[in-house]
């Protein structure tokens, strides 16, 4: 049997009350567009009265279907046995959030989550100004808590986590078990306290330990720049996610630099999570014309649904779209849009892969299902979920913007031979001392590069790599990876506008 989306909730409320009588981590939210209902009359409370609410047509198809449903009948059965007869005095909530839970356990979908009602008001500081924490956007992959990517300037980039980190253990605590929510409330915390992740790295054989201090996140979403080559303009607009007030904030980021001269547009949603799929649809109307979609749904039943702009042409100048793998959802939409219903080209690596679409529904009481209700679909119609979009023109980074943390025990020193140590020569090789192999093995070439680092650096000369002279490296690779002339995607992204 096939039940309406906005029976599910009153369904499992009504059983809840029948077995009482007889004995809340980028997130992305749906808001309008497909179905357009009030989310007060939409879903239920733990209690009959908004079954009121519905039309008499509904009452009656809600009856048939509660009168019909013997699975139903089931849930309430249990909920009487293990509530009049387990060993020990049950709670009442447990049994009902865990019915809730273990459904949504059964889709198999990281993205369908329940959030009970103090997970919800720590998951609404994150569409809020700012929030405490280490900034980064989580989700669950193969039941891993997993980093889609850290916010621009937070406490995560700056500690060098990276997109596809899978997060073992907080502070020693396993994660396994926890599901997305709770695991999020572990790893956030107060300004200033510190929290360490052990993080299972593809490509890396044993686990990391970063330490992270929490700090405050501003949710700052917009950043302007202007580049000049061979004498044109090129305006840049990094998005880093999608929230409430990004469309509008984009709009004027756009107009002003419209307005100063730009010959060229740089759209960078590297490292952007996703978010609102309603604010990137305003930002696309900006560039796709009304003769194509800016995306398409598609609900459980296969049927679609367009959304067109009401542009009538494209602009005036060129524009290109830089992403990686830390480009997510929303982002995403972005990317697939622009190239195919706009043609432009899209430089990076290869996005995340998301590409589905989830709408937050209120239980009544503070609690909330965030539930996938729909696919995402670029203009031509293509799913990308798990896929991922591929550039059109593939740049990476150099090798050094893709090195691990310094984890050291023991101080690194010739003759050793570990991935840690391969790590260790990528950064010298980086920060141009050339350690004459970067394959692990800690050779006298090895050791000379580290004591001209050392040198350099101007601490203790040992040859050896102790806390000291890791710290050293990462700061000092840190400072090149943010250096403009590094970036070798946005110099691409840059070149192609003017090709």
């Amino acid at each position: 049997m096939n039940l309406k989306p906005r029976y599910v909730a009153l369904l499992m409320a009504l059983a809840v009350l029948l077995g009482a009588a007889g004995s809340y981590i980028g997130i992305e939210y749906f808001a309008g567009g497909v179905q357009e209902e009030s989310q007060s009359d939409q879903y239920a409370d733990k209690n009959a009265e908004n079954f009121g609410s519905l039309s008499e047509e509904e009452q009656k198809e809600f009856l048939k279907d509660m009168s019909g449903n013997a699975d139903l009948k089931k849930v309430e059965q249990a909920y009487n046995v293990i509530q009049e007869n387990y060993v020990e005095e049950v709670d009442k909530k447990n049994l009902v959030e865990g019915a809730i839970q273990g459904m949504l356990d059964t889709l198999e979908d990281p993205y369908s989550v329940y959030m009970d009602k103090e997970t919800m008001e720590q998951f609404n500081q994150s569409i809020e100004s700012t929030f405490q924490g280490i900034g980064a956007e989580v989700s669950m992959v193969n039941d891993k808590v997993t980093i889609v990517a850290p916010i621009k300037g937070s406490p995560a980039e700056k500690a060098g986590l990276k997109p596809n980190d899978q997060i073992l253990k907080v502070d020693g605590e396993s994660v396994e078990g926890l599901d997305l929510y709770e695991a999020v409330l572990e790893i956030r915390g107060e300004k200033g306290t510190e929290v360490t992740l052990e993080i299972d790295r593809p490509g890396v054989s044993d686990p990391l330990n970063i330490n992270i201090t929490r700090d405050d996140i501003p949710l700052e979403t917009v950043y302007t720049d202007t580049k000049t080559i061979d004498g044109k303009k090129a305006g840049i607009i990094e998005i880093t996610s999608f929230s409430e007030k990004t469309s509008d904030e984009f709009h004027e980021a756009l107009k002003k630099l419209e307005d100063d001269g730009m010959e060229g547009l740089v759209i960078d949603v590297r490292g952007n999570p996703g978010g609102l799929f309603t604010d990137v649809q305003e930002i696309l109307k900006e560039f796709i014309p009304d003769d194509q979609p800016i995306v398409q749904v598609e609900d459980r039943s296969g049927e679609k649904s367009r959304y067109f702009s009401e542009t009538k042409e494209k602009k005036p100048y060129p524009i290109t779209v830089l992403m990686d793998e830390g480009s997510a959802s929303a982002s995403e939409i972005l990317a697939a849009t622009m190239q195919e219903a706009g043609g432009y080209d899209l430089v990076g690596t290869k996005s995340f892969g998301k590409g589905t679409v989830q709408q937050a529904i209120p239980m009544g009481d503070g609690s909330t299902i965030k539930l996938t209700l729909y696919k995402w679909l670029t203009p031509e119609g293509n799913w990308i979920h798990e896929k991922g979009i591929q550039p059109t023109v593939k740049v990476k980074q150099p090798s050094y913007f893709y090195t691990n943390p310094v984890d050291i025990e023991d101080p690194f020193k010739y003759n050793d031979n570990h991935e840690k140590v391969k790590n260790i020569q990528q950064l010298l090789k980086g920060l141009g001392h050339d350690p004459g192999r970067t394959d692990g093995y800690y050779s006298k070439e090895t050791e000379a590069a580290v004591e001209a680092f050392q040198k350099e650096a101007d601490i203790p000369v040992t040859g050896e790599v102790d806390e000291e002279t890791g710290g050293k490296l990462e700061e000092a690779i840190i400072t090149e990876v943010r250096k403009e002339e590094n970036d070798r995607q946005m110099q691409k992204a840059v070149e192609v506008l003017f090709q």
